[in-house]
């Protein structure tokens, strides 16, 4: 008999898992073998990571222990010993950033690229770029001084400036502060250098405060809690609670403050009087501020050179074989791995439907669509024609609130029914149903999918789409917008699966009746985390039993693989590389239909707290190819991480390369070029038997 499965000594702490995930993307920026701003483009995604943990997580965790809770985490720890070790762990990472960025300035250099302050430059650049902060820059800017008669000025979440200290004609010491507008550029160029904006802004500024002299400026940058608490039940109209909660965000507590080693000492207290930070939520950086801004220069199109080769996603059979999406779509079930396998035809799918006269109306649940949606204004035009359009926009999206409230008003303003959620529940499902006349009948067309409804992101995600006009899944569609738009809180659906009703306890059968296969049984699950207490610990009595179990959890996992009795015969790894791993897929070996993709992780959030989906891939090639990805990934040993029992991660390292991410470029783009040979294929299966 196992022993009591709650107890802390199963799990690790979530925060501290995330932490290990953020060092994984960090890794990548110390790979020497990728190109040198493919690794500043993980030191932009590990900031951008850092930055949102910060608001959201590490802001929580402060509110809980002002609270005085105790309790908080599955692992028993209490929210200081919690904030204590993230502090303690990214102050130890910031010399490994430093060394990291060094090394790929260096690199750079090499290529005739580097990142200068101004006073590094050239008298010739300086010049140049003198002309550019007169004409461009120096009109925007406004200079803030503080004092009894000027207060403290208001700053924004992700605020970035310059803290400045003056003297007077009476030597008297006055502080100032330069706010950076993100209108700006992160970086001004020149011959072959990128001058950070701060350094320049720092080097003029006294042109801001004549007559003063200045003795000390430091950058800093200024983090905010971003967490928005919607009293949903007192909402009479949710938009106007929205729209005040997203007023409210940039006016939450401080979590953090950034600044330069060298800075000053009565600069930063000067800040942190306003602030009221502990001083272990000062970091001090001899790198760059505003680390995400890097993607300024790796957008630059004549250093593209200096990252991985850009794959250019195909179109393959049956969907390049035809013209009308609905007629491949007639022919048999479609899956896509993207995005290896363009996201084009998703778009498409929406756009005919919007110009079809025998489509009849489009239902569609949107979460992050991007700032220029196509998909958004092929169901605008579908309004304007007189179709039924209904979309469900979650206007509780964290981060994209405002985003998804202008589409929602534009849809409105269209003629669609927009649905702005349900109470209480955020719905993250990815799902578009498409009503058709054919011939005398309607017909219901389905795309589900791992990942949103953009396609920007599907250029650098890896998701999972599946096209099929079955009709058990049109009947479970049909019910679920229904029950997206009425009252109800049954759960209707026969062949999909639904959270917060049914996802949970789908799986935990489907790992029990796995279970019961012993040594011949076999589960993988694939999630960007794995949280949920339940499914962890029917995950640990499958072990037990002799149940092989292999978890591919890119981001936290609380679970302890390797413990002798309990979870020895769990792996537990991370894909990290090219591209963001982000579909859910499930795998049980005896399971009649054995694979399954969702919009849900393995959290209490998606499970219980989110309206999700989850579908049974039924045809049996296509379950077979996701299959097939699911096992690439598991022998992949150039991106895969091992959790150990300790709660480290180890590279898998042999002598053989295999690099899941190159082998699905590769291989997709030989079944593209098959397919262009015959012409007259149209059986995505025939080509994938080659």
């Amino acid at each position: 008999m196992l022993n009591n499965l709650t107890s802390p000594q199963y799990y690790f702490n979530r925060e501290l898992s995330w932490l290990k995930f953020n060092t994984r993307v960090l890794a990548q920026a110390q790979d020497i073998s990728l190109p040198p701003l493919e690794r500043l483009k993980f030191i932009a995604i590990y900031g951008s990571n850092l930055d949102e943990f910060y608001m959201i997580r590490v802001a929580g965790l402060k509110a809980l222990y002002r609270a005085r809770i105790q309790k908080s985490s599955m692992d028993n720890m209490t929210p200081a010993k919690q904030l204590s070790q993230i502090r303690e762990a990214l102050h130890a990472q910031q010399q490994i950033l430093d060394f990291t960025y060094n090394d790929i300035m260096m690199a750079l250099e090499k290529e005739s690229i580097s990142i200068k302050e101004f006073k590094h430059l050239s008298d010739d650049n300086k010049i140049v770029i003198k002309k550019e902060f007169f004409e461009r820059i120096y009109p925007i800017l406004m200079p803030i001084a503080v004092d009894s008669m000027h207060p403290f000025p208001h700053l924004n979440n992700l605020s970035f400036g310059l803290a400045l200290k003056f003297e007077d004609e009476n030597a008297q010491i006055k502080y100032a502060l330069i706010r950076i507008p993100r209108i700006l550029p992160r970086f001004l160029s020149v011959g072959g250098c990128y001058v950070p904006i701060e350094s320049i802004i720092d080097f003029f500024s006294s042109e801001l405060f004549n007559g003063f002299k200045k003795i000390a400026s430091t950058p800093f940058r200024v983090t905010r809690n971003a967490d928005m608490d919607l009293n949903e039940d007192e909402a009479d109209d949710f938009l106007e609670i929205l729209e005040e909660g997203l007023r409210t965000r940039n006016r939450g507590e401080f979590v953090r403050l950034e600044v330069k080693t060298d800075s000053d000492n009565s600069l930063v207290e000067f800040l942190n009087v306003h602030m009221k930070l502990q001083e272990y939520d000062i970091y001090n950086y001899t790198i760059p501020l505003n680390l995400s801004g890097f993607w300024d220069i790796l957008k630059v199109p004549s250093l593209s050179h200096l990252t991985l080769p850009t794959y250019v996603p195909k179109i393959l059979p049956p969907f390049s074989r035809y013209d009308n999406i609905f007629k491949a779509i007639d022919k048999q079930d479609i899956l896509l791995y993207h995005p290896f396998e363009s996201f084009d035809p998703v778009v498409k799918f929406i756009d005919q439907a919007s110009k079809d006269p025998k489509v009849l109306a489009i239902r569609m649940t949107l979460y992050r669509v991007g700032k220029d949606s196509p998909i958004v204004k092929s169901l605008i035009n579908s309004a304007l024609n007189g179709k039924q359009v209904t979309v469900l926009m979650e206007l509780k999206a964290r981060f994209d609130e405002e985003n998804n409230l202008h589409w929602a008003k534009a849809l409105e303003e269209a003629g669609a029914h927009v649905v702005y959620g349900i109470s209480k529940l955020k719905v993250h499902a990815k799902i578009t149903q498409v009503v058709k006349q054919k011939e005398n009948k309607l017909v219901s067309y389905i795309h589900v999918g791992t990942g949103n409804y953009n396609p920007s992101t599907a250029r650098l995600y890896t998701d999972v789409s599946y096209f099929s006009a079955r009709e058990k899944f049109g009947h479970d569609a049909t019910n679920f917008f229904h029950y997206l738009s009425s009252f109800s809180q049954k759960n209707m659906l026969s062949t999909l699966f639904m959270s917060p009703f049914g996802i949970k306890s789908k799986l935990l059968s489907m790992i029990e009746t796995e279970a019961g296969y012993k040594e011949k049984g076999h589960i993988i699950l694939k999630a960007n985390a794995l949280v949920c207490s339940d499914i962890i610990q029917a995950l640990y009595v499958a072990s037990s039993f002799g149940c092989k179990i292999d978890l591919l959890i890119r981001g936290v996992c609380v679970l302890k693989p390797k413990l002798e009795s309990v979870s020895e015969n769990i792996s537990v790894y991370s894909i990290v590389g090219k591209y963001l791993e982000h579909p859910r897929i499930y795998y049980f070996k005896h399971d009649e239909y054995q694979t399954y993709i969702s919009s849900a992780d393995l959290m209490p959030r998606n499970l219980i707290r989110r309206v999700e989906l989850m579908t049974p891939i039924v045809d049996k090639k296509l379950s077979a190819k996701v299959q097939q990805i699911l096992f690439l990934q598991l022998q992949d040993t150039q991106l895969r991480w091992e959790l150990q029992s300790d709660g480290e991660y180890k590279k898998v390292l042999s002598e053989q390369k295999i690099n899941s991410h190159n082998i699905l470029e590769e291989y997709i783009t030989k079944l593209y070029n098959l397919a262009l040979k015959e012409k007259n294929k149209d059986d995505y299966s025939k080509l994938i038997k080659k």
